[in-house]
């Protein structure tokens, strides 16, 4: 018999599912990567994970998506509380875009990854209904996955260069991560986790991903989403370390016209103002040490 929110899951069922901690903390090989977060975000909400490189937030995307077990204190996913229940969490959410977990092979073509993609969901549906359909009616339901998912990603296979065709080594920025995104949403999670979501994008490639974000909240998916900047209207959870992460888990408003101006961020220490998507060692050395932490961490777990 199905445990709760475990039949859901194997539907694919659009509706998204609240999301919660309390006392929530990860401790791996180089001390705490995070601690103390706690929020609640209604269904069908955009929560940033906001903070700078290294200081946890991929560790605790995976671990909200039942991909790291925390240690100390507690999560809900609709009615599912982690850790107890990761393996029933994990069924119900999917990962875009991050580093080492669902990176695109470069030398495949956007076709060979979305016919990859749908092969493997077949496997993990394993439903005996899926079985039992004539093999012309399974292949016009994964063709209407894909279809689904790359339209609510946003992917015009057909304004690619070479449409299927296209290598993803070919895809500019944007493109890859839409792709990553499609990819996910083949599964129908009611969760969906996206890592680096304004990493090395200009301005206006940033307000486009929110946008992208945001359209899939209002199809219902509970977005969760890594940035250094949440953008208006999100549920915030900082990771930053050594403070009170419940104390910064708002929603992030429009600022009041009668507002004083926020300060000019401080220019980067190669003159550039950091926001034109130019890359940066030391960002991406923390990041990449947070990605060792993590993978190290899920090896534990």
């Amino acid at each position: 018999m199905a445990e709760p929110g475990e039949a859901d899951a194997g539907q694919g069922t659009a509706h998204g599912v609240a999301v919660g901690a309390e006392g929530f903390g990860l401790k791996g090989p180089r001390g705490w990567a995070f601690r103390g977060v706690g929020f609640e975000a209604e269904a069908g909400s955009l929560v940033a994970v906001e903070g700078p490189s290294g200081s946890g937030r991929t560790c605790l995307l995976l671990a909200l998506t039942g991909r790291m077990k925390p240690s100390e204190g507690e999560a809900t996913v609709g009615s599912l509380r982690l850790p107890k229940r990761m393996a029933a969490v994990r069924r119900m959410s999917a990962l875009a875009h991050v580093p080492g977990v669902t990176d695109l092979d470069p030398a495949l073509t956007v076709g060979e990854h979305l016919r990859e993609r749908a092969l493997l969901q077949r496997r993990f549906d394993g439903s005996l209904r899926w079985l039992l359909l004539p093999r012309a009616e399974r292949a016009a339901e994964a063709k209407l996955r894909v279809d689904t998912a790359l339209a609510a990603a946003g992917l015009d296979r057909e304004a690619l260069p070479k449409g299927s065709r296209t290598a993803v080594r070919d895809l500019d920025r944007m493109e890859a991560l839409r792709l990553s995104v499609a990819l996910a949403l083949v599964g129908r999670p009611r969760l969906l986790g996206v890592d680096d979501t304004d990493l090395k994008l200009s301005d206006a490639e940033r307000a486009e991903t929110w946008a992208l974000l945001r359209s899939l909240t209002e199809s219902g998916i509970t977005v969760v989403a890594v940035c250094s900047e949440a953008p208006q209207g999100a549920v915030v959870v900082s990771s930053a370390p050594g403070k009170d992460a419940r104390a910064r888990a708002d929603v992030r408003e429009a600022p009041s016209p009668d507002a004083d101006p926020a300060p000019a961020p401080a220019p980067a220490p190669d003159g550039s103002d950091g926001t034109d998507g130019t890359d940066n060692d030391d960002h991406d050395h923390d990041h990449d040490k947070e990605t060792a932490d993590a993978f190290a961490e899920t090896r534990r777990a």
